[in-house]
């Protein structure tokens, strides 16, 4: 949550309930809604961290609140981010440990597991469906945050099935 925070307030100086509701709208329903905790838990640590700084403004008939800016590290961090490519493959996938544990153990059978992830997937893709048909139309981010979450449980589907074939 800290680096997608440090974004937001690349735009411009916000309190933490205001980057709560940007984090909601742009990302609709189909990101996990962030706990507002959460959100001023982690802006405390990036203050500590020197990527912004607060300041109380005050309020009249509320307590007062504060702002968040970023500082320069703050902006560097962002601009790094940003040219950070994204993860790597997932080869240190946890279905896939157990699928190559299971005839060692005795425990499980490959089959049975690969049956088991293959009904979570179906069952997460007809949950991403059913998101996908409810979340406002005009929310491109999220409709586009919800077709790649599909894609992806397609190609994880698909790896199933190349599994199965290799285990028969």
């Amino acid at each position: 949550m800290r680096l997608p925070l440090l974004a937001l307030l690349a735009k411009g100086p916000a309190h933490g309930y205001e980057l709560k509701q940007s984090l909601e709208t742009l990302f609709g329903s189909a990101y996990p809604q962030p706990n507002v905790g959460q959100v001023y838990v982690t802006l405390t640590r990036l203050e500590k961290a020197g990527l912004i700084r607060g300041e109380a403004v005050e309020q009249s008939s509320r307590p007062n609140k504060r702002i968040y800016e970023l500082t320069e590290a703050g902006h560097e961090a962002v601009a790094a981010w940003f040219e950070q490519t994204s993860d790597e493959p997932r080869v240190r996938d946890e279905f896939f440990m157990k699928l190559a544990l299971a005839p060692l153990t005795g425990v499980a059978d490959q089959i049975g597991l690969i049956n088991k992830q293959r009904r979570h997937y179906l069952n997460l893709m007809r949950a991403m469906s059913r998101l996908a048909a409810t979340e406002d139309r005009d929310n491109r981010v999220a409709q586009l945050l919800i077709e790649g979450a599909m894609l992806h449980l397609q190609a994880d589907l698909d790896w199933l099935e190349r599994c199965q074939e290799e285990m028969e």
